[in-house]
């Protein structure tokens, strides 16, 4: 693949990348790609599906247009293929792909009445189907999409639902049963609530953990195997306050609800950004193990929170983890304000070599836009993703030459040779 994105692409020069990288987005502004457990590239590896905001030197208001783009890495060149009301800036429209290069998903809103919905595409002939539920993340084979109510999600953190005006932007009020983890099929359309609010909080959370506060679901990721989900839930505590998350699992049908991660954990010492394990019975977090202050570490506990451990003790955690397939290499990134970043608006890729205890800087990278936002909302985080060959790193970065954020590939098949 590296000669036919030679032939296409530039790759940045800044900083030496230990590993080949080009830019992906040249001729395309505003453009990012998704988030750290899927990857833009298409199942065949031919395309690479895509947001393009509406804008980045403001914030979003209900009703902008976003588009999807897809990109043909054997040719340069791109495609506006469909355009959108239900972006946001951290996640865009959640662009990923479903069983093929024939399928892709997104969220779109409807202004007449603001709800959200997904989106089946073939973007090869433009056909389109409009799904009963909203896509947050698709299962493995792409038969069906989980998510939480991506209005609410504006109360739980800017960046990761849709735009709808605040009087459309539902609120609850402790653990509520008309709020919860949905599943869409893709191929019927049919959405349906498979655990409510208040199902997960009486079957998994301690009484003192439910007793008071107003409940919110966030991510909700399919495992590698698609049998079991992952969710962040937050807790408000009532008359303000932190938010208190904790991470849970369930059956893809809803049952076997179990807390992975505690709030006594996550929330009271800190923590972030969960992910699965490829085997898709383990869950992996940053996790400060040792209490407030402490170095952050990478973790893994099994989906029932039996089995809380730390993967290395030679590198520190930080950004969005996910580990290779193989088990052996993590792939990270790092913010602004954690240790590893380079102070001047550049952060590292991370390779870190779990069975050799080494961690390698793969590529220095602007992260630092022009402007972030009051609240951060449009800062850039890279989300490395893996490809489906476990070869290739998708990731998000600041174009300096261009003053605008784009998406990147990085070759990391020379570093998985014994």
């Amino acid at each position: 693949m590296n000669e036919r994105l030679d032939a296409s692409f530039p790759r940045p020069t800044g900083f030496d990348p230990a590993v080949p990288v080009w830019c992906v987005t040249p001729d395309s502004p505003r453009t990012i790609h998704r988030f750290f457990d899927t990857s833009p590239i298409s199942p065949s590896g031919r395309y690479v599906g895509l947001t393009r905001l509406p804008a980045e030197d403001r914030l979003p208001a209900p009703g902008d247009v976003a588009e999807v783009i897809v990109v043909d890495l054997d040719t340069g060149k791109q495609r506006v293929v469909a355009e959108t009301r239900g972006a946001d800036t951290q996640l865009g429209a959640q662009v990923q792909w479903g069983a093929g290069d024939r399928e892709l998903l997104y969220n779109d809103v409807d202004p007449a009445d603001w709800r959200p919905y997904g989106v089946r595409l073939d973007p090869a002939t433009g056909e389109r189907a409009r799904l009963g539920g909203t896509v947050y993340m698709a299962s493995p084979d792409g038969r069906r999409t989980v998510s939480s109510c991506l209005r609410r999600i504006r109360r739980v953190q800017a960046g990761y639902g849709v735009l709808v005006p605040p009087g459309h932007v539902p609120a609850n009020e402790g653990a509520p049963e008309d709020d919860g983890v949905y599943v869409t099929d893709t191929r019927t359309g049919r959405g349906r609530m498979i655990a409510s609010v208040r199902a997960i909080v009486e079957a998994a959370l301690a009484p003192a953990d439910r007793a008071d506060g107003d409940f919110y679901c966030f991510h909700t990721k399919f495992s590698p195997t698609g049998g079991r989900i992952l969710l962040v839930l937050r807790r408000f505590p009532p008359g303000g306050g932190p938010a208190r998350s904790q991470l849970l699992t369930m059956t893809a049908g809803g049952e076997d609800i179990r807390l992975a991660v505690p709030a006594s954990q996550w929330a009271d010492k800190g923590g972030h950004h969960p992910n699965w394990c490829p085997d898709g019975e383990h869950v992996m977090m940053n996790l400060r193990l040792a209490g407030p202050g402490t170095e952050m570490r990478l973790v893994r506990a099994r989906y029932d929170g039996s089995g809380l451990e730390a993967m290395t003790d030679a590198v520190p955690g930080s950004g969005h983890p996910s580990l290779h397939a193989g088990g052996r290499f993590v792939v990270t990134d790092c913010y602004q304000g954690e240790p590893m970043a380079f102070g001047d608006g550049t952060t590292p890729l991370r390779w870190i070599d779990l069975a050799a205890r080494t961690e390698t800087t793969l590529a220095r990278i602007p992260t630092r836009p022009d402007w972030a936002g009051p609240d951060h909302e449009l800062r850039i985080d890279p989300h490395p993703a893996w490809d489906r060959t476990g070869h290739y790193v998708a990731f998000n970065a600041f174009r300096p030459d261009a003053r605008t954020r784009g998406v990147f590939v990085a070759d990391v098949s020379g570093l998985l040779r014994p």
